[in-house]
């Protein structure tokens, strides 16, 4: 089997979506896949407005970004049509691309709904009708894919409640942690970690939060809740890593003084955050909303507990080894925190059987076992196309139909051609999926 994994702009910087499909390619490689063949589809970002004078500007990135994804990726897709047997995009915000393939034996992998929300919530989502008309297309791509693969059931059932795809082409394959997200230590990774948070002072009990600081990741949460663990614990600090806070998220940490207490780390290479995690004494999670939770599977895949958000997405993936609040309970986050730092402090043989069930949970999510259920998903899509081109002729063949004058139909892939006397090829079937 040939497969096309087909990946976001390594440009545009999203780092689950690019693990998403370098630990997909990865595992691929493994002698147990030797049957399916994979390449990478990721075409460098064509440079426009970000390569004259405006290059530094937001709004220039951005127009490049929409202009590369709706336009130039597209037609980058086409040389790739009958190269593949199957087609897996693996981030849903580029579902516009299936348009340009062959939709059924292409997957898209739809991690959660927020792209689309301007369309199913509008009011909580408000945007422009420029903006919605990108994200129509993008739903549109998503609608024709054969299959459409969730990491876990909240986004599954989300997308079945808002009527975006129907039941029976929806897909369950959870995510797996990196190999770098276990409790063995790497010392190269501690020294560097070391660097990073300066000289070492044992006072300091840490909370890590992993993540951007968009909206649903509630760092208004964040900051309201170590306000108040500080209180209690004065040496604690907080680490985020993931990017600057935004303006009005510094207000609101300047606001309660907590500035001094907060260190903003940027995006770290993979073994660099492992060995953060295992040296931070709790990890939050306080998000509003979440499709899955990979920094919450790589926190228990090295060992640190974790007090999460109560919403469905976290709680099938943390099991009964997390903690969980309400966001709408700033002093509940409080109070679990502050719980669990005095559990590690006065009951060692407690916190160790806890750090023992946050591994244990972990080790249900692999990226092994992801693959071997997407490699079963490709083998179900190719074999319905093949189904279906076979009944298509056997009918054919029934009703004594007779392709057109000066048109031939060959096999090429998974899909019949018809090639007409100028040479000129058009595929079956595939103009509406």
């Amino acid at each position: 089997m040939n497969l096309a994994v087909v990946c976001d702009l390594i440009e545009e910087n999203w780092p689950s979506m690019d693990l998403a499909g370098d630990i997909l390619l990865a595992c691929l490689r493994g002698d147990e896949f030797k049957a399916v063949h994979a390449e990478r589809i990721r075409p460098a970002m064509s440079r426009r407005l970000t390569a004259t004078p405006l290059r530094s500007s937001r709004f220039a990135f951005n127009l490049d970004r929409i202009v590369n994804r709706f336009w130039d990726y597209p037609r980058f897709l086409r040389r790739y049509r009958e190269t593949a047997d199957v087609f897996h995009v693996v981030d849903h915000s580029y579902a516009q691309l299936v348009l340009e393939l062959p939709a059924r034996r292409t997957l898209v992998t739809c991690h959660d709904i927020d792209t689309f929300r301007c369309l199913v919530e509008p009011k909580n989502d408000p945007r422009s009708a420029p903006f919605r008309a990108m994200v129509r297309r993008t739903l549109r791509g998503l609608q024709s894919a054969a299959l459409v693969v969730c990491p876990s059931n909240a986004t599954r059932d989300a997308l079945i409640s808002h009527g975006l795809i129907p039941r029976d082409r929806l897909r369950l394959v959870p995510l797996g942690a990196h190999p770098a997200y276990s409790t063995e230590p790497d010392t190269e990774a501690d020294v560097e970690v070391a660097r990073l948070l300066g000289p070492a002072d044992d006072g300091h009990i840490d909370l890590l939060h992993v993540g951007s600081t968009i909206p649903r990741k509630r760092i208004d949460v964040l900051l309201r809740m170590f306000s108040r663990v500080k209180k209690h614990f004065s040496r604690a600090r907080l680490i985020r890593v993931g990017g600057p806070f935004t303006t009005e998220q510094e207000s609101l940490a300047d606001s309660m003084q907590l500035r001094q207490s907060i260190l903003v780390l940027p995006h770290l290479e993979r073994r660099v955050l492992a060995a953060l995690y295992r040296k931070v004494a709790v990890v939050v999670l306080p998000s509003e909303r979440e499709g899955f939770g990979l920094p919450l599977l790589e926190a228990m895949a090295c060992g640190t507990p974790v007090v999460a958000s109560d919403i469905a997405a976290l709680r099938e993936l943390g099991g009964e080894a997390v903690v969980y609040r309400s966001i709408f309970d700033v002093q509940g986050w409080a109070d679990a925190v502050i719980g669990l730092m005095t559990e590690r402090h006065h009951d060692p043989v407690r916190w160790a059987a806890r750090c023992r069930d946050v591994v244990a949970r972990a080790s249900f999510f692999t990226w092994e076992e992801h693959t071997r259920r997407m490699v079963a998903l490709y083998r179900e899509v190719l074999d319905g196309d093949r189904r279906r081109n076979m009944e298509k002729r056997r009918v054919m063949s029934a009703s004594g139909s007779k392709p057109r004058s000066g048109v031939k139909t060959v096999v090429w892939g998974a899909n019949p051609r018809t090639w007409n006397a100028a040479g000129n090829a058009s595929v079956k079937g595939e103009a509406d999926g």
